[in-house]
Formats: structure tokens, C-alpha cells, sequence
């Protein structure tokens, strides 16, 4: 008889909630019984409510119970939930549920279903293929096939990232590198840990095709500090994936050569723009570089390089798999494919949810995401970030779409959403991007050293009322001085949380509430 097969995740949110003690009384349960399972790490699904969400593999699927306690193992085991027995924490099939039948799951297609650092599960589960196919077509091809794919950056700027490859493929040089930003440092984002944690080939694989289509044999990925148990899952996978002639000379037998590293930052928010990431990884302090030259013609250590949010190299394998056409389907507009959604904040259903571009704010919200954590009204969302604009329940009708975000002066940045019910104050939260901005510069631009600075002075005085018409004049100039005159986004950004409280919520500012209008 085949041993019970248990998924216990091992990403860091399930282990904040207890996932390494439910996996250590599951084996002395199991012991205690005399009963032999495969307990699995696997990652987590993305359903953060439900962690640790433990699985067993059964005929009918695989029944999730969560969230579990240690202290509940022993009575799981008791009720049969080796074999999927009923039981007031069992969700039921993990796979049937509303939260996961709704996404597309492309680049995350794999996370919570695989061992993270078993190759077999990877290629079993469609691994590798992208970078065979890849191998046939050839550099150009390859490059081509992103482009045509309509993949954007998925970090923030939403450049197009078959342009950034055909540039470094162009580019004339003895040596090209392929650079990961994975310093995930947005409020409410965690899609990077996911993929690192939970399927650490994808990226490898994504860098590998990235590097056989621009000519660069070395990569690295800039890992953000806060996520050591990353850096040890992708270490891992690396030292597998060398082994199995997966990196390193000639490739598969292509004559492909390509190989990787990890590096880990610091911990400087500013580190998550792409020329200050290539100081720090140089070695130096991570000052932004005035562009041009841009780093796909002069980036890391003066040669050109591909730098790429994690996301976005993560999508490329299956790109490659399936076809430019097959992920450009995909979407709405100029934003193409899919995106993985961060829900968070005060928020009831927080976790991970990857869907096409197009959906609503408002369906993200309140019907994905179910509302306030409080159960109070919601009174805006933060998407992008700590930099990006506060969006009013009565903008919730705009599309998750680049240019529908753009055109209301918000941002989607990495895909992190952060809800806020109707008790925060909005100056406190305009107040907290400049002094977020103020900690976090790298001092190299006037305008966002000293103007974030200015600019918490100044909204103090709004809200005690001090000279008010002139202090917002003065708001409004220096938020407008910081986003056209800052060196990066950094500075350039800041404003927009900024000036969104102030139109949106002006009564937080001292303002006199509007009168709602008598019917006529």
C-alpha cells in the first residue's frame, strides 16, 4: 500500500503561523502510530488566511485542513485525515476552491502543487521545456517571442521587457550579465519570497533562457534581506540545478553556457532601483546613476546587462512553453498576460491571486479579497507600494490595467494592493510617504533629499491649521518640483500618496467637509 502522501508548507508565512511545529507533530503522531507518510514542504498556495493549510493526497484530490494548530494534529490524525475524513477544519479539495478556480495561474502555476527543490516534480509539472524549446529556436528567435509575448516589467516601471533583451542582444561586448531584482521591498508584496520559496527552478530556468537570448553567461539575483529562507531555498536549487548540468557549460548539450549566484542586500529600499541595485552588487553604496547610459548598454560592472524584476524572468519559461501569441491572449490593452495580485492590509482574504489583467479594483476588494479583516467600510486602497496613490472606493470601478491606473496618477508597481477601513487618517498616511522617503533616500538629488524632509514640515502645518492656503500651495509645488526634478523614482513617486490623500480625503487635513447636496 502506497504511504500517505502530507503537504505542510515551508514558505515564511506559514511558518509564522506555526508550520514548522504542525510538521514536527505530524512525524511524532505519525511515529507514535507506527504509521509511514511522506510529509512534504511544500509552499504555500497563496491563501495566507488558511495557513498553515496541511493537504493529504487522495483519490478524489488533494483535501486541505486549515488553518491547523499543533495542538489540533492529534486530533486530525484521530479523525482520519489520512484519508481525507470530514472535519470542521477540512476545506475540502484545495484545488475546487473559489479562491484558486478563479485565477490563472501561469507564472505561479506550480506554487503549494511541488516539492520546491525536487527537479523531478519540476519537470514533471511542465519545467524546462520552455529553455529545450528555447535551445531550438536560437537567441533571436527567443528574444522575438518575448516581444511578441507583450510582457512588461513586473517591479514597477512596466517597461517592455522583450525591448530591454533585444537592446542587450545588440549590444557589442566580451561580457553581458543577467541581473534579478529581487528586493521586494513594496508594502503588502510577496510575490518574489513565493517564487524563490515555493519554485525556485522557474527562476532559475526564466535566467537561463534570459541569458542564452542576449549572449550573457553569468547571472545574479539581488535578494532583498529580509527573506532568508529564500536565499537557502534558491542556494539549493542553484547547487541542484548545476549538478544536473542545468547550469554551467554547455547546457543540455546546446554549447549554451550560462551560470548564477545569489546576493543579498542590505536592507535600503532605494537598492530596489535597477542602477542603484548594480552599485550595491559591485560592491558599493547603492547611490542611483543618472541615465543614460542605461544598463542594458553600460549596467554591471560597466557591461551590459539585462536587469529584470523576478516576476518578470519567472513568466518567461512559459512564454517559451506555450508562445508569445498564447501568453499575449491574455489581458487587456497594453497590459498583457497575467499578474500576481498581493492582497493585503485589512483585509479578510489575504494572500495571492493571479489573474489576467482587467480586473476591477472594486472585484479584487471586496469580492476576492471579501471585504475588510475589521469588517468596517473601506475607505481607500494603496496599490503600488508605499509610494503609490491612495485610490477612493469611488475610483474602485477602474481596471487593474497600467494605463487605467496611469490615467487616474496611480501606480500597479509590483501588484501590491493594501487595504485601509474607514478609521485611518490620511494626513498620517501622506505624512508617512515623506518621512518614508526622507529615510530611504540615497541623498544624491536635492529634491527628494531635502524636499521629502520640507515636506513633512509642511504637512504638520496643514493639519495644525498654520497659514493653510499657503502651506497647501507650497505642498502642491514641492510635490510637483520632487516628481519632475528627482534622479528616480524614489523622489519622483513620493508625491503620488501624497497629493491622492489630499484630493481624496482633504477633511483628513483639517479641511471643512463638504455638505452632500439637497435633492432637488
Amino acid at each position: 500500500m502506497k504511504s500517505p502522501r502530507i503537504f505542510v508548507p515551508n514558505d515564511a508565512t506559514a511558518i509564522a503561523c506555526g508550520a514548522d511545529r504542525v510538521a514536527k507533530r505530524l512525524e511524532a503522531g505519525l511515529l507514535a502510530r507506527g504509521i509511514t507518510a511522506d510529509i512534504t514542504r511544500n509552499g504555500s498556495r497563496g491563501m495566507f488566511w488558511l495557513e498553515p493549510l496541511v493537504e493529504i493526497e487522495t483519490e478524489r484530490g488533494r483535501i486541505g485542513y486549515g488553518p491547523v494548530t499543533p495542538a489540533e494534529v492529534d486530533e486530525l490524525l484521530h479523525a482520519g485525515f489520512l484519508h481525507g475524513a470530514d472535519h470542521p477544519k477540512c476545506i475540502g479539495v484545495v484545488d475546487e476552491l473559489p479562491w484558486l478556480k478563479k485565477q490563472t495561474r501561469l507564472t505561479f502555476a506550480r506554487i503549494g502543487i511541488i516539492d520546491p527543490l525536487s527537479l523531478t516534480e519540476y519537470e514533471a509539472h511542465g519545467g524546462y521545456r520552455g529553455l529545450k524549446r528555447a535551445i531550438n529556436l536560437g537567441p533571436a528567435a527567443t528574444v522575438e517571442e518575448v516581444v511578441d509575448s507583450g510582457l512588461r516589467g513586473r517591479g514597477g516601471a512596466g517597461f517592455p521587457t522583450g525591448i530591454k533583451w533585444r537592446t542587450v542582444a545588440a549590444a557589442p561586448a566580451d561580457q553581458k550579465y543577467i541581473v534579478c531584482n529581487a528586493d521586494e521591498g513594496d508594502s503588502g508584496t510577496f510575490a518574489d519570497r513565493l517564487i524563490m520559496e515555493a519554485d525556485p527552478y522557474c527562476l532559475i530556468e526564466g535566467m537561463t533562457i534570459a541569458g542564452l537570448a542576449v549572449g550573457a553567461t553569468k547571472g545574479f539575483v539581488y535578494c532583498r534581506s529580509e527573506y532568508p529562507l529564500a536565499f537557502v531555498v534558491m542556494e539549493k536549487a542553484i547547487e541542484k540545478a548545476r549538478m544536473a548540468g542545468l547550469l554551467g557549460d554547455n547546457i543540455l548539450g546546446s554549447g549554451v553556457s550560462f551560470d548564477m549566484e545569489m546576493r543579498m542586500g542590505a536592507g535600503a529600499y532605494v537598492c530596489g532601483e535597477e542602477t542603484s541595485l548594480l552599485e550595491s552588487l559591485e560592491g558599493k553604496r547603492g547611490l542611483v546613476r543618472a541615465k543614460p547610459p542605461l544598463p542594458a548598454h553600460v549596467g554591471l560592472f560597466g557591461k551590459p546587462t539585462v536587469i529584470n524584476n523576478l516576476v518578470s524572468l519567472a513568466t518567461v519559461p512559459i512564454i517559451l512553453d506555450k508562445g508569445g501569441k498564447f501568453y499575449r491572449d491574455f489581458g487587456m490593452g497594453r497590459s498583457r498576460g497575467t499578474m500576481p495580485i498581493q492582497l493585503a492590509g485589512n483585509i479578510k482574504h489575504g494572500g495571492l491571486f493571479e489573474t489576467a489583467f482587467g480586473i476591477s479594483l472594486g472585484e479584487l476588494v471586496n469580492e476576492i479579497g471579501g471585504g475588510t479583516a475589521s469588517g468596517r467600510p473601506v475607505k481607500a486602497v494603496q496599490a503600488g507600494g508605499p509610494l503609490g496613490a491612495y485610490l477612493p472606493v469611488h475610483q474602485f470601478d477602474t481596471p487593474f490595467d497600467y494605463e487605467a491606473f496611469a490615467a487616474k496618477d496611480a501606480l500597479i508597481g509590483h501588484g501590491g494592493i493594501v487595504v485601509f477601513d474607514d478609521t485611518v487618517d490620511m494626513a498620517h498616511m501622506a505624512k508617512f510617504a515623506m518621512e518614508f522617503c526622507a529615510h530611504e533616500s540615497c541623498g544624491k538629488c536635492t529634491p527628494c533629499r531635502i524636499g521629502s524632509t520640507r515636506g513633512v514640515e509642511t504637512i504638520d502645518k496643514i493639519v495644525a491649521g498654520e497659514k493653510r492656503e499657503q502651506n497647501l500651495a507650497l505642498l502642491e509645488d514641492l510635490c510637483h518640483t520632487m516628481k519632475l526634478g528627482s534622479l528616480c523614482a524614489l523622489g519622483g513617486f513620493t508625491p503620488y500618496p501624497v497629493v491622492s490623500a489630499l484630493t481624496h480625503f482633504p477633511e483628513d487635513f483639517g479641511a471643512t467637509p463638504k455638505l452632500p447636496v439637497a435633492a432637488e
